[in-house]
């Protein structure tokens, strides 16, 4: 038994200060699922290394993209993992994959080049509409990745958890409700499984910036609603590697060996 659609949406530098945001979808969509407030990231808390080791199951230390690597160059051919896309076009060559990520780098520097997937950047507003879009017009997708980049960006503006940066996530909150509504109507809803995280934190050695090993840069949200996982706060470790063990055993996906991830207790 396996989902017929994995979606992973990231939430850029919400860190876990989404537990102290009046957001109700988001709360709504982990409550229903395995979640928790104390995952932790990898080290440096940067965005390239962290969307690189949820999508590639290994550490930074492993698969060597950076934001500036993210930037200027992309995936090259010989690179020894493969990313959760990879592995879904190496299973299902024509079904569609998508990624929508306000911070180009994303598509064209993590993502592996030449896989087909249908990448779009655009800001988080007009990101969301054409995410719901997409589900519409296209209900067979297999894997979808998501990264809203405003509360990072409001973290680096206001100071990270501060009423300005929550301000923000709060401000997200009704994307994620766009999303699971789109899900819910066109009927896709009962068979998806929905990961929802962030890649870092933030403040922890300076009050708008993030990199360090501190707590307040290290922990993040992270939950699994949907297809196959059962309610409740998750008691033990998770670490954004996890993902890409969680989002393959949900695709019956093969599981590579070198993965530093594995499949959280409860999940």
């Amino acid at each position: 038994m396996k989902a017929n659609r994995v979606i992973i949406i990231g939430i850029d530098g919400a860190g876990n200060f989404i537990k102290d945001a009046e957001t109700p979808r988001i709360h709504a969509l982990l409550e229903r699922g395995a979640y928790s407030y104390e995952a932790q990231t990898v080290f440096p808390s940067i965005s390239a290394e962290c969307w690189g080791s949820l999508l590639y199951g290994v550490g930074p230390d492993k698969h060597g993209i950076n934001n500036d690597k993210a930037s200027r160059e992309t995936v090259p051919s010989n690179f020894p993992y493969s990313s959760l896309f990879g592995l879904s076009r190496a299973q299902w060559p024509e079904a569609p994959l998508a990624a929508f990520s306000c911070w180009e780098p994303i598509n064209t520097g993590i993502i592996e080049a030449n896989l087909d997937v249908h990448c779009v950047s655009k800001t988080d507003p007009e990101l969301a509409k054409d995410i719901v879009a997409y589900i519409r017009s296209t209900p067979e997708f297999k894997l979808m990745f998501i990264q809203f980049d405003l509360p990072d960006a409001a973290g680096h503006a206001h100071g990270f958890g501060t009423p300005g940066q929550i301000k923000q996530i709060e401000q997200t909150d009704p994307y994620i409700g766009m999303i699971e509504d789109a899900l819910r109507e066109e009927g896709l809803l009962e068979d998806t499984l929905v990961i929802l995280v962030s890649d870092h934190g933030g403040g922890g050695t300076h009050p708008n910036d993030h990199g360090s090993d501190h707590p307040m840069d290290m922990t993040i949200t992270w939950g699994a609603a949907g297809y196959g996982v059962q309610a409740g706060a998750i008691d033990g470790p998770v670490s954004i590697m996890d993902t890409a063990v969680v989002a393959a055993r949900a695709l019956g996906l093969p599981e590579r060996s070198d993965w530093e991830g594995r499949l959280p207790k409860g999940v």
